[in-house]
């Protein structure tokens, strides 16, 4: 993998995906922005979803931790399965019937102006940072792999990610991703089933014999009923990845954005369910993977780095040949862009519904204000990753993604949760904001008891004791209706 072969390969992918933008930005609006003119196939949408779902964090991080947690992180994926029927049983119907653009207009319809801002807000906070360690990774091996050996600096690599996100998605948004994030599923999948073929064939595997190794190997042990106290217990891992789902896709602007813009409600639901189906499928996938990459160094006497999310990018770069390199270089770039650019394009979306009215047709010129948003949050990306560089100790970016997500999206599913099943109780508005930042500081301090007097570790419960917390504190400022007189 020389450094001329790297820079043609991205070349020729990047002229792709500006083509791509080309054809379907064409004499767009603000509309086919933020809604696409709702007119995306429903299995368009379905497997593109996978490489925004997918992004370069799990691209990365779930094979490397692999040695260390085994296959148990399956039993997540099971509960996401389980949370996507949810979401498209439930949460769909409520959008559709209000053809919202932003679906924190629930919040607004629900309780209030200010509990529909605290919404946004919150999800503008999660999705900048969660969006942001995503594109780090992408930005970390380019740069290691690549533009360094060149003599280019860390900022200018990040910039440079940036800046061609940007150009793709700036003019076409939701449209536009549609069709570039399916392209990029392609290349992530295709990715990590030519890593999987290449190290079986180095190791004079078969496909059954492949299989039959990695069952038997130390790696592939997924259900663990045995501790309560250890985060890989199934029970909590299971009903953790419920509400991860519920709260990451759900209650997310960016991937409901883009069921949204199918024709229809039952069109989206059979998106849902067949994207969950598939999603299943490739994070087993990326397990075996995992598995596969530990059997291959122990076998090779490969040293494996400290820092599990570089295990995968060393061997695919360094050991498994040209193809599974290029494919790996391919697959790093399509996950973390396809993650990142529906991402920006969703951010812009929700700043300038929820915070500039777009919705309410006072804007003088959409377009130009939606490009100036659409740059900020560039920058903000670009800000976020660098800090993220000088202080990360060591972290694999998958766990501080989730983490970040349980304490940022902790408040978003107890207000959807309180609004949808407390129909005929009314908050006082204004008190709103207040519950949603004093709930992740109690958290915060809950669990860290829990730790400390109780000798429990949680894993991703803290999403739930946040989303619990939050809605006590709205149960606290809420009323029953006045009950009317009898003859009145």
């Amino acid at each position: 993998m020389t450094a001329q072969l790297i820079i043609t390969i991205l070349g020729v992918y990047f002229a792709a995906l500006l083509l791509i933008a080309w054809f379907t930005s064409r004499n767009a609006d603000s509309d086919a922005f933020f809604t696409g003119n709702n007119q995306s196939a429903w299995y368009l949408v379905a497997f593109g979803m996978i490489g925004t779902s997918v992004s370069g964090v799990t691209f990365i991080s779930v094979p490397g931790q692999v040695a260390a947690q085994g296959f148990s992180y399956f039993q997540l994926i099971l509960g996401n399965m389980f949370g996507y029927f949810v979401v498209a049983a439930v949460l769909m119907p409520i959008y559709y019937k209000s053809n919202m653009v932003s679906i924190y207009t629930f919040l607004e319809e629900r309780f209030g102006f200010w509990s529909y801002k605290t919404g946004s807000a919150f999800f503008l906070l999660s999705r900048t940072i969660g969006s942001s360690l995503r594109l780090y990774l992408a930005a970390e091996v380019l740069h290691t792999f690549l533009f360094r050996e060149l003599g280019v600096s860390f900022i200018v690599t990040v910039g440079v990610t940036i800046l061609l996100i940007w150009v793709y998605t700036f003019k076409g948004g939701v449209k536009t991703i549609i069709w570039t994030d399916t392209f990029q599923t392609f290349f992530l999948v295709g990715a990590v089933i030519i890593s999987v073929v290449v190290i079986s064939n180095q190791l004079g595997w078969g496909t059954v014999e492949m299989i039959k190794e990695v069952d038997a190997s130390k790696y592939s042990t997924i259900f663990h009923f045995e501790d309560i106290k250890s985060p890989q217990y199934f029970w909590k891992q299971f009903i953790s990845g419920i509400f991860m789902t519920i709260v990451l896709t759900g209650l997310d602007q960016d991937l409901m954005q883009k069921n949204l813009t199918c024709k229809n409600l039952g069109e989206a639901q059979k998106n849902m369910y067949w994207f969950s189906v598939i999603l299943v499928a490739v994070n087993f996938l990326f397990l075996t993977l995992g598995a596969l990459l530990y059997i291959y160094a122990d076998q090779k006497g490969i040293a494996v780095p400290a820092q599990s999310d570089f295990f995968y990018p060393i061997l695919a770069l360094k050991y498994l040949g040209v193809i599974a390199g290029v494919f790996f270089l391919l697959g790093i770039t399509a996950s973390s862009y396809a993650s990142s650019d529906s991402a920006l394009t969703a951010l812009t979306t929700a700043f300038c519904i929820d915070f500039l009215n777009f919705n309410k047709g006072n804007v003088v010129n959409k377009n130009r204000t939606r490009t100036y948003v659409h740059i900020g949050f560039s920058m903000l990306f670009f800000v976020i990753i660098v800090l993220f560089k000088e202080f990360n100790e060591g972290t694999t970016v998958i766990k501080t993604v989730l983490k970040a997500a349980a304490y940022t999206y902790g408040p978003l599913l107890g207000m959807f949760a309180f609004g949808i099943f407390s129909k005929h109780r009314t908050v006082t508005d204004r008190w709103v904001p207040v519950v949603c930042i004093v709930s992740p500081l109690l958290t915060f301090l809950v669990v860290l008891f829990i730790k400390e007097v109780l000798g429990y570790q949680t894993a991703f419960e803290d999403l739930l004791i946040n989303g619990a917390i939050t809605i006590i504190g709205l149960l606290c400022i809420s009323h029953a209706p006045k009950q009317r007189d009898a003859f009145s």
